[in-house]
Parts: C-alpha cells; structure tokens; sequence
C-alpha cells in the first residue's frame, strides 16, 4: 500500500475534499496524513487519518501572526481584483513561507509516495520539487484556472509572485512549480467549468462529497413541523464581518418572513432579538445532511456550496462577495440553475422574487439536475483515488 500527504491551509472549504478523498484511501488500506497549521483539524479526520501538525518553537508573536493571516481573510472587505492582489500579497505568499519549513521537515519524517498539495499552498509544491516526490495539485476554487484564460494579466502576476518565492526558497528559473504536471484535480465537471482547453494533466473528477459525517447538531423536530411548504437554504460562509451579516440578513428576513416558505439560516442567532416564525436560525448546520430535504440554496457563491447544491440537483439564487464567489455564480448563470443578485445593491424585494423565481419556475431544478447529471458522470472521489493511486506507482513499473 503507498503513503499519501494532504497539505492543506486553515480553511474549510479547502479542507472538506480531502477529507472525502482521504477516507476513500484509508478505506483501501493506504496511510494517509494531513499538514497544517490548524490543531483543530485533528478532530475532523476520518478514521485513521494521522494530523501532520506544523509546530514551530517560537515566541507568542509569531503565532499571533499566524492567527492573523486566517482573521484576514474573514474580515477584510475586499472585492474583484483588489481581493486577488490583497490574498496573494497579504496572505498566501506570507502563508506559504509561514509554512515551507513545517512543510519540509514533515515531509523528510512521513516520506509519502505521493504529496497532494492545495492549489493554494505552493509551498506544497516547491517542497515536492525539491524532495523529487511526485506531487498532485487540488483545485478547490476552479476560477483559478478559468483565470489564465479570463484574466491573463493578473494570471501572470500571480505566476510572478509565486516564482519569487520559489526563487527565495532555492527554485532558480523562473518556471512555477505550483501546479503539478503529472495531475491536477479539479474538483467540478467540464459541464459545470465551461469550455477552454487545458493539457491532460487536468482532471476534471466533479464533487468529492462522500464520507464526510457532520458533527453539528439540529433542530430535526422543528425542521419536520415546517415540512408543508418548499424549503430554503440561506447561507453566506465565512467571509463576511458582522456589520454586513446585520445588513445581509435583515434584508433576508424582509423578503422572506412570513412567506410561505420554510427558511434555515445559517447565522448568529443573538444578530436580531427575534427571527420570523418561519425561520430555524443555527450558527452551523449539517448542510450534507439537510440538502436532500431542500428545494433551494441562497448563498454567496462559494463553489464547495454551489457544487453540493447542484449535487442534489437543487436551483440556487447566488450573491457573490469577493475572491472566486463571482466566478462561481457566473457559472450558475451559464448553466441555468439559478439567479444571481448584486451584493452591494440587491433589496429584500428582490430576493424575495428571486426566491419565488427558483423554486416556481421548474427549468431552474432541470437545469440543476443537468449539472447533477454531468458531476455523477465525473466519477467523482473514485476517479480521483484511481488517478492518486496511480501517481503512487514508481515510474519504473510503468512499463
């Protein structure tokens, strides 16, 4: 059996495929291990699952700063291209040097056949290069690539910042590293991606969302008393500082309050003094589990929610904020499964219409099934080990 190493950055949505993936492995009898910065993360590893904890001996200033990079990315306001410049410049470059060092001196310890790196954490990669083990490249946020062809300019803007890197931790040239050539995973179906060509080291496996269990709680009771009527889903991530979510949800409970919908949302129960009768309000919520019961999603357009939501062939009215949420809701609108609202200027009349809009007109759910359709014909976490598994055999044997 072969060894595998996720390296993975403190964010969830980055996170939640691998953890699909790894538990696939694990159930085939490989050793699978997970490197970050997030202790916490120990406890949402499937079942054999080994935590590759980056620790380093240092004084309290410098894990404050990186507590700092996390906080950064949930509470700065940034949108379009200025969130691009301000994610690489103020958060993955220093992220990534943060983290080479950890990364390196685990990787010589756990000596995997083979390193699956986030498409964020270069430094993955660079490791990879530079111990010569055969590395994937996981692509949790597709727009990343749709960019080279969308954005050419801010692409080879990026490609310089990691190459300065690579440069500074002993790479010379000035070729990135950073996405693998022996496999890319994507993790959406060139249905749902769109049209561009890309070399064959570009696998297109559709949603890894098997094998993660929920640890959150729910009202289930309440949930079934509201069963008479069509069932929404209101979330809008993490990315979002509490000034807006006061703004953001008073608009939501406007349009749909006292509407003959059943509405979950995801949010600070204590954000208002008292929610509409129609609304269950939880801070976090089992959105895997919930889906199968839904008959729509409001969300901000990030693509781990967007790819799950139309997993379940359910129609979705989209409000992207920043990084790749526009990317992603752009997409939903090429593929007909759902609204998109303008975030700064939508009123709670135009989600209310919106809402009305997915759940009554049925090419919206035909649509989504489509994209349903095309994901399950993807393969999936399968497709995905089958492709990892064959990354592990050495070279030699593929004769």
């Amino acid at each position: 059996m072969a060894s595998f190493a996720f390296i993975v950055p403190p964010l969830m949505g980055h996170i939640n495929p691998t953890l699909s993936l790894g538990a696939a492995l694990l159930q085939r009898g490989h050793r699978v291990g997970w490197i970050g910065l997030d202790a916490t993360l120990a406890g949402k590893l499937p079942e054999g699952g080994e935590l590759l904890h980056i620790q380093y001996d240092q004084d309290d200033a410098a894990k404050k700063d990186n507590e700092q990079y996390l906080d950064q990315i949930t509470k700065k306001n940034v949108s379009g291209i200025e969130s691009i410049k301000f994610l690489y410049e103020d958060v993955l470059i220093p992220l990534n040097r943060f983290m080479y060092d950890g990364i390196v001196s685990i990787l010589q310890r756990f000596q995997p056949d083979v390193i699956i790196h986030d498409h964020q954490l270069f430094a993955g990669a660079i490791a990879a290069y530079q111990l010569e083990i055969p590395y994937a490249t996981s692509v949790t946020a597709p727009a990343a690539i749709k960019m080279m062809e969308d954005l050419p300019g801010i692409h080879e803007w990026e490609i310089r910042q990691i190459v300065g890197l690579q440069q500074e931790l002993g790479i010379p040239g000035d070729t990135s590293v950073a996405t693998s050539e022996a496999l890319t995973l994507v993790y959406t179906s060139k249905a749902f991606f769109g049209d561009m060509a890309l070399p064959d080291h570009y696998k297109f496996v559709g949603p890894v969302i098997l094998n993660r269990q929920s640890l959150h709680p729910f009202d289930w009771e309440r949930f079934r008393q509201l069963v008479k009527q069509p069932r929404v889903l209101v979330s809008i991530g993490t990315t979002f500082d509490h000034s807006y979510k006061k703004d953001f949800f008073g608009k939501v409970i406007a349009a749909l309050g006292g509407e003959p919908v059943s509405v979950i949302v995801v949010s600070d129960v204590s954000l208002f003094e008292e929610w509409p009768d129609n609304f269950i309000v939880q801070e976090k919520v089992p959105q895997l589990e919930l889906l199968p019961y839904l008959d729509a999603v409001v969300c901000h357009g990030g693509h781990n929610t967007v790819c799950e939501t139309l997993s379940h062939g359910l129609p979705l009215v989209v409000i992207p904020i920043a990084y790749d949420q526009s990317h992603v809701a752009g997409r939903v609108i090429q593929a007909e499964s759902g609204v998109r609202l303008n975030y700064k200027r939508f009123k709670a009349e135009h989600l209310k219409t919106a809402v009305r809009d997915v759940l009554t007109n049925p090419s919206y759910k035909t649509a989504a099934q489509r994209i349903q359709h095309s994901f399950a014909q993807a393969g999936g976490a399968a497709t995905a080990i089958a492709l990892l598994e064959e990354l592990a055999i050495p070279k030699h044997f593929h004769h």
